[in-house]
């Protein structure tokens, strides 16, 4: 129950190259709605420019009268040169100011739009694909990766991750393009007017580039802490909402409260150091600019007056005003480098998650040339199978078994026997070649060799195309999982045409396969009969009704082999006679293994092995078995007299 179960520190080494690069790959298929975006946000930061010079012009010429030879818009032939004289002169010039003027705005206004709007779509669309690609990666992965990563962990990755960098893509690449963009044209239109003013103003900012990268080695190992602890805070809230009525039950709520705060004040000290840094690199920037104000103001302000007088550069009262215009535009997007570094870090530690999911390669895969035939008989092999989990201790030894199409097998045993885990190997949730277990950084691996090999119809199914395996084995466990929708919705689940209302009709299918599973009459019985709503993970049902409804959906599945792990273990003695009684007609032109714990589940199976250490101890009939006088026999005895006991009772 330890909440540093589930990181995803390992996943990290999984990321092929730089993690960020990852994510300009996922842009690449927009680069034509990106390329115009781009442009179209250089012009509105461009055009931002030409009212501070159309202010200075005024200044200069409208008020003041200057010849203005000097200003932008007059050698870009934009406005007449020469000294403006007379009221009528100044109202004419006036009015091609404020044309120049409507004019920028409006080209700003479109170019805006299109910027944020190609940027905007273009982010969620990235975003789409992202979160699409990393779920099916999700969903591909081995059980493995499931058994090593909580939930909540992964919920963080899929939702949190994934919508920083949305935000990073729709906010500061356009960030990154106003402070280009911004930076750019500011200084080129300083040194037009003024290059040593423009050297003053434009100091801080090989300071702030130096800064900031700086700043991002600070915050980078910070922000990689934040991801983790958000991560452990989420699968610890996760975990405990889930076990919402064991807490209730164990009148557990300060316990839980305490390791709730304990993974809040983890993630409160982290984020409390990074806003540590991050404030002081702010306000560090914030000086510096300062200076430069001030140094700006004392040095224009004295050129402006030894012009006035007739000495000095050539520095009017509309250039003074013109600078300290752009100046406050030129280090308003200085300063948000420092956000935008900061913003990139939490990217980047979101993408390193992100991406190293999307590196981490299924342990389980279908093989070059898989073997896919036209039908399958449901003959299963077991041939000297060892198998261990990555903890190292062997779960199975030397396991030999051979099961002929349609028949019958039932597995006893103590818990830990090895029963769950043989049956997995059939539909490949694990394989027995050990090179292709789990090999992530700090997963330890087992120091035994596991060999042998699983074959249906005589074929390995490691040589299986892996859809194709699983289409022909139906598994029904011991806790099935119930999606939130209706009881119909659950059953149809089995079958991918019914479940979409392709071919026959979707009712009939599923009403027949609840009556061959002894479903149908509880499910009619509820409020809405098959269109009732059954709440998150079957909430509304009983145990024993979820695992009938999980019955049925195997059966919709028709597979050629069945797996029925404790697919009785929760239902009540009536309700299991009703199953027993239908077995030969569940089962009916299938393999079946079973497993139970209670043995009359198990009674009429064509043949019983009984696990023991991971081991076969013994194999037969339930009659020979009993005459064999061994464990099953003493399981047997222990479990009837506690029948007939209660019997008596």
């Amino acid at each position: 129950m330890s909440d540093e179960h589930g990181s995803f520190e390992e996943v990290r080494e999984s990321v092929d190259g730089h993690s960020m690069a990852g994510l300009l790959r996922y842009c690449v298929p927009y680069w034509p709605r990106l390329t115009v975006g781009m442009i179209a946000a250089f012009i509105t930061r461009f055009s931002r420019l030409i009212p501070p010079i159309i202010v200075a012009a005024a200044i200069d010429r409208v008020i003041g009268g200057g010849a203005g030879e000097r200003g932008l818009l007059t050698q870009a032939g934009l406005l007449p040169p020469g000294e403006i004289t007379g009221a009528a002169a100044r109202t004419s010039f006036l009015e091609q100011l404020v044309i120049i003027a409507v004019l920028a705005y409006v080209i700003r206004s479109i170019a805006r739009f299109t910027s944020r709007y190609l940027f905007m779509s273009t982010a969620q669309k990235v975003q789409r694909d992202l979160r699409n690609d990393t779920y099916d990666h999700i969903q591909r992965l081995s059980l493995g990766f499931f058994a090593s990563h909580q939930t909540g962990a992964m919920m963080s990755v899929l939702n949190q991750d994934i919508n920083r960098l949305e935000q990073f893509l729709n906010t500061e690449i356009r960030q990154g393009i106003r402070v280009v963009a911004t930076v750019g044209g500011i200084a080129a239109v300083m040194f037009w007017y003024s290059p040593r003013l423009a050297l003053i103003a434009l100091a801080p900012v090989p300071i702030i580039g130096l800064a900031s990268g700086k700043f991002l080695t600070w915050i980078e190992p910070k922000y990689r802490g934040i991801r983790e602890t958000v991560s452990r805070l989420n699968s610890r809230l996760e975990n405990n909402l889930g076990g919402a009525r064991v807490i209730k039950t164990f009148n557990r709520y300060d316990f839980e409260l305490d390791r709730v705060a304990t993974q809040s004040e983890k993630y409160h000290d982290e984020k409390v150091s990074a806003i540590k840094i991050r404030r002081a690199f702010f306000s560090s920037l914030r000086v510096v600019t300062g200076v430069v104000f001030v140094a700006l103001l004392w040095v224009a302000g004295t050129d402006v007056i030894t012009y006035g007088a007739g000495v000095g550069p050539a520095l009017t009262v509309g250039t003074l005003s013109l600078f300290f215009m752009l100046l406050r535009r030129l280090y308003a997007p200085m300063r948000r480098v420092g956000k935008t570094a900061n913003k990139y870090q939490l990217a980047k530690s979101s993408s390193e998650r992100v991406f190293g999911i999307l590196g981490h390669e299924p342990e389980v895969t279908t093989p070059e040339n898989p073997y896919e035939p036209d039908g399958v008989d449901g003959e299963v092999t077991f041939d000297d199978v060892t198998f261990s989990y990555d903890s190292g201790e062997v779960v199975l030894d030397g396991i030999t078994l051979h099961v002929e199409p349609g028949e019958t097998i039932g597995l006893a045993g103590t818990t830990g026997a090895g029963k769950s885990t043989l049956l997995k190997l059939i539909p490949r949730f694990y394989d027995v070649d050990e090179s292709l277990h789990d090999s992530s950084a700090n997963q330890p691996q087992s120091d035994e060799v596991d060999e042998g090999t699983v074959a249906i119809d005589g074929v390995d199914v490691e040589e299986w195309e892996l859809t194709t395996l699983r289409e022909h084995v139906g598994v029904v466990e011991q806790n099935p999982y119930m999606f939130s929708g209706t009881a119909e919705e659950n059953v149809a689940y089995g079958d991918l045409s019914v479940l979409s209302g392709e071919g026959e009709p979707v009712r009939d299918e599923v009403v027949d396969a609840a009556k061959a599973a002894e479903a149908h009459e509880f499910i009619t019985e509820l409020p809405d009969g098959y269109d009732t709503e059954i709440g998150e993970r079957g909430v509304k049902l009983s145990g024993g009704q979820r695992q009938r409804l999980a019955i049925a959906r195997a059966l919709l599945n028709d597979p050629e082999i069945v797996i029925l792990d404790e697919a009785t273990s929760d239902v009540d003695t009536e309700t299991e006679e009703r199953i027993q009684a239908s077995l030969d007609r569940l089962t009916a032109d299938r393999t079946a293994f079973v497993i139970a714990h209670r043995l009359s589940t198990i009674k009429d199976a064509d043949r019983i092995v009984v696990m023991e250490e991971g081991r076969i101890a013994e194999t037969g009939t339930h009659d020979e078995l009993l005459r064999e006088d061994g464990d099953y026999a003493n399981l047997w005895g222990m479990q009837s007299g506690s029948e007939a006991a209660v019997a008596d009772d």
